[in-house]
């Protein structure tokens, strides 16, 4: 008897150079970005805390870091915290949904992924309006 070997697909791990081509699906985009979020603000956790702590130490500290937090740059820090809070938590109903066992479907998980970044972008786009004097 003679055996017919079939070769079989081989797969490998993605090696860095790939990344550039690799098409994610957006659910494993925003898990992603949900993962960025969660390190941004943990990362910068301590700077918030501490600069709440001095704006109440007295009224003079706090009329000083509001006019340090009128300055272009210091917004955008300002609007990307925010970015991060609102996708993080965003994500995170997601998230918890999920693991109810909700959403799990490729088309549904597809739908809340699209949920969760028109969401939080559309939040986002109001912090900037209200932040740099929309309204």
């Amino acid at each position: 008897m003679s055996e017919v070997t079939k070769k079989r697909p081989e797969f490998r791990n993605i090696h860095i150079t790939q990344l550039a081509h690799y098409r994610l699906p957006l659910a494993g985009l925003i898990s992603i970005l949900h993962r960025i979020s969660g390190a941004l603000l943990f990362l910068l956790l301590p700077l918030v805390l501490y600069l709440l702590e001095l704006s109440l130490t007295s009224e003079n500290t706090f009329a000083y870091l509001r006019g340090f937090a009128s300055q272009w740059f210091v917004k955008l820090i300002i609007l990307a915290l925010s970015w991060a809070y609102l996708h993080h938590f965003c994500a995170g109903i997601r998230h918890l949904a999920m693991d109810s066992h909700m959403g799990m479907e490729k088309q549904s998980s597809r739908q809340t992924s699209v949920a969760v970044l028109a969401i939080s972008l559309t939040l986002t786009a109001l912090v900037a309006l209200k932040l740099f004097g929309g309204f």
